[in-house]
This record gives structure tokens, C-alpha cells and sequence, in this order.
């Protein structure tokens, strides 16, 4: 019996593939103002049906519940009307972004005459895997129709229902509006092996985005066959200058920790330098511990502020998600810079620092797809950047970094005007 329905969900994929890949063709050639009116179709949609998104969120939440989910992680499932509202309205600002797709980036004229350039062209069939948030659903559908991808959307199980009643919604309002069948699609099965399938669809999938935690990479990096843009792991730093402002330290060390620490941008450890550190602790420690926040520091950390947990190695390299920081006191920028390269995700990192000359090297020397100074580690995200949203934050070097909006999820073609040229 498990046998058969194995069979019958991989024929269900390589169905969805092929339809994925018939859309594809379509996609790439529709109009900017057929996918702008797709787009403002969908986001009505996710208002009208707010209640029917509602109830199926109601039924994931209730589930985590009975699954011991920790709090961070229900606040990364939760959906609420203002959440929905953002979906609606992270979708519109999409629409109104530039369409990419046939912009001609350079042209340039060769002796022979032969006028040579690059174009934006659609990637051509993305799949995304996906963990605990919902809103991905709507952001990452709405990038891809932009851009002319079709996309295969494989949430997680914990938000199974939630991304149904989502991706219904919005390929049904885009459907309405003339953009083929197949562009949007949900793969509505939360097993690895369907999962690993996808990993695996070369006849049909031009790229794969996983978007999650350590657990879901490591199976890509294992089993993916396709070509694959990582996302996700946010080891993110905050670095405190001995040439910081200590109340511009503290806010941003507040902002980056407590104000959503289920999400992969938020600070996961804190770095001093020992100039300031007895002045810049005390302070920013109790305010933290107001707000819930478990401390967990280095040795030099405990003697300036009692009763903070001991470190272990594993602190430095964990992604808590959580209000859970660990603190280390450096003894210098370098130390600072060389920590974060040996414990970070490549994700996002930020120093707080009135000195010039540190800022710049600070920025030179850590390698992240992100760095800041003087502000919150949290400003890493689509919208933010003016993206409208965002497919997940590269986390390597190849193609896209940083996060990917609308041009990451581009290639190029040479196109080449010639006046009969032939080559001697």
C-alpha cells in the first residue's frame, strides 16, 4: 500500500513539473501589465479570504500546540489579520516595482559591426522548500510570477494548512486573470521523500530555494540534484565598538534580539570590546533580562554582570531563534572580525562604532552577504530594501547574495543585431 501511494505522489510531481514547464513558457512572455494585474487579483484575494486563511492558520497553531512547538517558533506560524494585510500589501508593492524581464542591462558594438547585449530573461521553473512561515507562500508566488518563473511551492508540516488555503487563493485569482495553470502550484505533502523528490527534478526544475534551518540545508546539501540557491541560517552578530555610542548600542542590541527572535535575522550573539565592555554591559544586560532575554556569556561577560549563564562552545555556532543571546567580550576589532567568520552563517552582521576607520575595515574583512553599521541586524529583508519581498537571504555567492528580489530571480541571454555579417 505505501508502495503505491509512492508511486502515485511521484507521478503527481512530474505532473506538476510538466505543468510547471508548459506555464514557464507562457510566463516568459506575458505582458508586465497581464502579471501587474495578476498580482493586484492576488492580493485582493488574500483580503476577501482572510477568514478561510484564518481558520486553516487556527488548525496549524493548534496543532504546534499539541507538537510542543516552542513560542518562537507558533510566532513564526501565526498569521493575524495585520499579517495578512502585510502578505496583501508585500504582493502589491511587488506589482509596482519594475518588471526586469527584457531589460537590456548593456549593449555594446563590436568593429564588425555586430551590436552585442544582455537581456533579462526569466530563470524558468523554481521550487522552494520551505519551513514554519506562511507568508512565504504569497511572497515567494508573487516574485516569481514578476519575473515569469512558475513555481512549486513545498512548505513544512507544522503550516500545512495555512500554505493550502494561501496558495489556492492566489493561483486561483491569478488563473482568473489569464495567467496559465501551472504557474502556481503547491505541493501538498509534508514527507521527505517528496521533499527529496523535488530535490531531484532535473527534467522540470531550473533551480530549488530551501528556506530553513540547519536541518532542512543539510538534506538539500545530501540529496538535491538540481542546481539550488541557499537560504536561510542567520548566526547573526552584533559587534559593540570601543568607539560605540552606548544608548545607540543598547537600542540596537534590544531591536536586533527581542523585537522578533524567531526570525533568521535576528542577533544571536553579542561581541564587546573590553574598552567598553564594563561601561556598555550592565545596562544593556538589564534591559535585556527585563525583556525575557537568557544571557549566556564568556568568562570576562559573568565577572562584569552576575548571575549571566556560562557559555559553551556551542553558543557561538547556534541559530537560537529564540530569546536566548550569547555574549562575548573581544579584545579588539580583530577578534571581533575574526569570531564572526569563524561562527557565522555568511548572513548578516553589524558593528556599532563612531570610528571611522573601523567601520570601513569591519565591512572589508567579515564576509556576509550582509553587513551593517550603527543599525539593527533586523533591516535584512526584501521589504526593507525596497524589494516589496523576498524569496529567502542568500547565504552564498554564486548567482544571488543578500536578499533576493526581483533581479536574483533572473538570468541573462546574449542577443546579438547583426546587417549580414558572416565570420571570414
Amino acid at each position: 500500500m505505501e508502495r503505491g501511494v509512492r508511486i502515485f505522489m511521484k507521478m503527481q510531481l512530474y505532473e506538476m513539473g510538466r505543468k510547471a514547464r508548459e506555464a514557464a513558457r507562457i510566463l516568459a512572455t506575458a505582458s508586465t501589465s497581464q502579471k501587474n494585474k495578476a498580482l493586484m487579483a492576488m492580493a485582493r484575494a488574500l483580503r476577501e479570504e482572510k477568514s478561510e486563511i484564518l481558520a486553516a492558520n487556527a488548525v496549524d497553531m493548534e496543532n504546534g500546540r499539541k507538537q510542543g512547538l516552542t513560542a518562537a517558533l507558533l510566532d513564526r506560524l501565526l498569521l493575524t489579520e495585520a499579517r495578512i494585510e502585510d502578505m496583501a500589501a508585500g504582493v502589491e508593492d511587488v506589482a509596482s516595482l519594475p518588471d526586469p524581464i527584457g531589460e537590456v542591462i548593456k549593449m555594446w558594438r563590436r568593429p564588425n559591426g555586430l551590436e552585442i547585449g544582455r537581456m533579462r530573461v526569466p530563470l524558468g521553473v523554481i521550487g522552494i522548500i520551505y519551513e514554519s512561515r506562511p507568508n512565504v507562500t504569497a511572497d515567494a508566488a508573487s516574485l516569481c510570477l514578476k519575473t515569469g518563473n512558475a513555481i512549486l511551492l513545498r512548505g513544512g508540516e507544522e503550516a500545512i494548512n495555512s500554505n493550502r488555503a494561501i496558495a489556492r487563493i492566489i493561483a486561483g485569482a491569478a488563473q482568473n486573470c489569464g495567467i496559465p495553470e501551472g504557474a502556481i502550484q503547491f505541493v501538498d505533502s509534508a514527507s521527505r521523500e517528496d521533499a527529496i523528490e523535488l530535490m531531484r527534478m532535473n527534467e522540470f526544475l531550473d533551480v530549488l530555494i530551501p528556506r530553513g534551518g540547519k536541518g532542512l540545508k543539510e538534506a538539500v546539501q545530501a540529496n538535491a540534484t538540481v542546481p539550488v540557491i541557499m537560504t536561510g541560517m542567520g548566526n547573526c552578530h552584533t559587534y559593540v565598538d570601543e568607539f560605540a555610542d552606548v544608548e545607540m548600542a543598547t537600542r540596537i542590541i534590544i531591536n536586533a534580539k527581542t523585537q522578533r527572535p524567531s526570525v533568521c535575522n535576528a542577533t544571536e550573539t553579542l561581541l564587546v570590546h573590553e574598552k567598553i565592555a564594563e561601561k556598555f554591559l550592565p545596562g544593556a544586560c538589564a534591559e535585556l533580562l527585563q525583556r525575557g532575554v537568557e544571557l549566556r556569556g564568556c568568562e570576562r561577560t559573568r565577572a562584569i554582570v552576575p548571575g549571566v549563564k556560562p557559555a559553551t562552545e556551542q553558543d557561538w555556532e547556534t541559530e537560537y531563534l529564540d530569546l536566548i543571546l550569547a555574549i562575548r567580550v573581544v579584545n579588539s576589532l580583530e577578534e571581533a572580525i575574526s569570531h564572526i567568520n569563524r561562527y557565522g552563517t555568511m548572513h548578516t552582521e553589524a558593528i556599532v562604532t563612531k570610528d571611522y576607520d573601523n567601520a570601513r575595515r569591519f565591512l572589508a574583512a567579515v564576509d556576509a552577504a550582509c553587513v551593517f553599521v550603527n543599525a539593527s541586524t533586523r533591516f535584512t529583508d526584501g521589504f526593507q530594501f525596497g524589494f516589496g519581498a523576498e524569496m529567502g537571504i542568500s547565504t552564498q555567492k554564486l548567482h544571488a547574495r543578500g536578499p533576493m528580489g526581483l533581479e536574483e530571480l533572473t538570468s541573462t541571454k546574449f542577443i546579438v543585431f547583426g546587417s549580414g555579417q558572416i565570420r571570414e
